[in-house]
């Protein structure tokens, strides 16, 4: 029997075979990358468990000290886990506003420019899954100095997507006159106007869009 270049030929009494010598190192992993994906998608999932929690416990107790193991419990992991994640109470509710933040700037960003009904309906779903517990932050503010992040950055988030949505209202004004007709338009877009609508007066949510719409109108109507 012939045997292979690459081959050991092996011989014993009344029988022959060949055993390959292979290249591949039998000591090496392959799944090694996969298993830290893996581990990297469970920690990112891990982190999103806990900044849910600490919203939630946030919006139902409206106290800037949440408690570290409400937030554990809630997000089924170690008191330890949340701070070796997020580095302590504060920074993971710095975490929790900037992810709330972004989340709320990415729903309102869908937004046309110039499009002021169809602002209004991405504002008024905003403010219907929100609104509530916006109110809330806002009304517990006044006894809660930490919440002042919280605000500051709402009324910045606020103020930014009114410039933009409403470039064209703006256009052409300076100074006082911007900065009056900008107010108009924040007053109006403003949830405490979605409150006395849609809570006060009892409007359904297409009747407070219609009202909003007609209130934006004539300030943005371009001549």
């Amino acid at each position: 029997m012939r045997s292979l270049p690459s081959a050991h030929r092996v011989s014993g009494p009344s029988y022959h075979f060949y055993v390959m010598i292979s290249d591949i190192d039998m000591t090496a992993s392959p799944r090694r990358p996969y298993r830290m994906t893996v581990r990297a998608d469970t920690a990112a999932a891990t982190a999103e468990r806990i900044l849910d929690a600490t919203v939630e416990v946030f919006f139902e107790s409206h106290d800037a000290q949440v408690s570290l193991e409400e937030v554990a419990s809630r997000a089924g992991v170690t008191v330890r886990t949340v701070i070796r994640r997020f580095g302590g109470k504060e920074r993971l509710f710095i975490a929790a506003i900037d992810r709330e933040t972004e989340r709320v700037s990415a729903e309102r960003n869908r937004a046309v420019v110039g499009d002021v009904a169809g602002a209004v309906g991405v504002l008024l779903e905003s403010y219907e899954a929100t609104g509530d517990r916006m109110l809330g932050v806002l009304a517990t503010a006044q006894h809660l100095p930490a919440l002042a992040m919280i605000i500051d950055r709402g009324r910045t988030l606020h103020l930014r997507w009114c410039e933009r949505v409403f470039a064209s209202a703006l256009a052409g004004r300076v100074g006082v006159q911007r900065e009056r007709r900008l107010a108009q338009l924040m007053a109006i877009c403003d949830v405490y106007t979605w409150k006395l609508l849609r809570r006060d007066a009892g409007l359904s949510r297409r009747q407070t869009e219609l009202a909003i719409v007609e209130m934006l109108t004539p300030l943005t109507r371009v001549s």
